[in-house]
């Protein structure tokens, strides 16, 4: 989560959706914020403490956490936005992820969809990197009570476009958005799955194909 007093923003980080270039775009923009220079001591001893002090808001927070801590009038004139992504192809994209970051907790198994089986099987053990990477995406976008609180949702596969709508929105001064994390090691999505594990992305996220309009097709 990226917070902007001055330029009054609010961007909800999703993993695995782009949001690295998005965040290498508008880290720039933090200098320009004369709050941001109270808030960088705060930063630095959230992390001293190991984030005991509880004084930033994590990467990946959830846009609920900003709603409950900030002043209303604050929160709501903020422009809140995200990027999301389709979930099928989100899936894909953790797969090889994990499979770089933490091999370990893929040790003996062969493929994507034997990978899958198992990662949705509810009686093995809780792994965090294994099981945040299951999270909805709309659980990132919505209150309590399921209302969208984002104002825009930007499309993973409209990165550029839809992050040049947020600029022009706000008037920022930030250059082109960077492709960072690029990858080049994968094929299509949809040459991944068996139809078994096509179905069990639908069923595990049926309330961001609902909310956010995606299909495997």
């Amino acid at each position: 989560m990226l917070l902007s007093h001055k330029y009054k923003f609010l961007f909800v980080h999703i993993a695995k959706t782009g949001g690295t270039s998005v965040r290498a775009a508008l880290n720039g923009l933090r200098w320009r914020d004369p709050r941001y220079y109270l808030m960088l001591p705060a930063h630095k001893l959230s992390g001293f403490s190991g984030h005991q002090l509880g004084l930033k808001f994590p990467r990946h927070a959830h846009i609920i956490a900003a709603k409950e801590m900030l002043p209303s009038p604050f929160f709501d004139s903020l422009h809140k936005f995200a990027f999301v992504r389709n979930p099928w192809d989100l899936q894909v994209s953790s797969f090889h992820h994990i499979q770089r970051e933490r091999p370990d907790a893929m040790r003996g198994i062969g493929n994507f969809n034997e990978f899958m089986r198992w990662k949705f099987n509810p009686e093995r053990p809780y792994q965090y990197h294994i099981d945040t990477s299951l999270s909805l995406q709309a659980d990132y976008l919505v209150d309590l009570h399921g209302n969208l609180l984002a104002n825009f949702i930007g499309r993973y596969e409209n990165l550029a476009e839809d992050f040049a709508a947020v600029v022009d929105k706000l008037e920022l001064p930030v250059k082109a958005l960077p492709h960072k994390r690029k990858a080049n090691d994968r094929d299509a999505y949809k040459s991944y799955y068996e139809q078994d594990v096509v179905d069990l992305v639908a069923a595990h996220f049926a309330r961001d194909v609902e909310l956010l309009g995606y299909q495997f097709d």
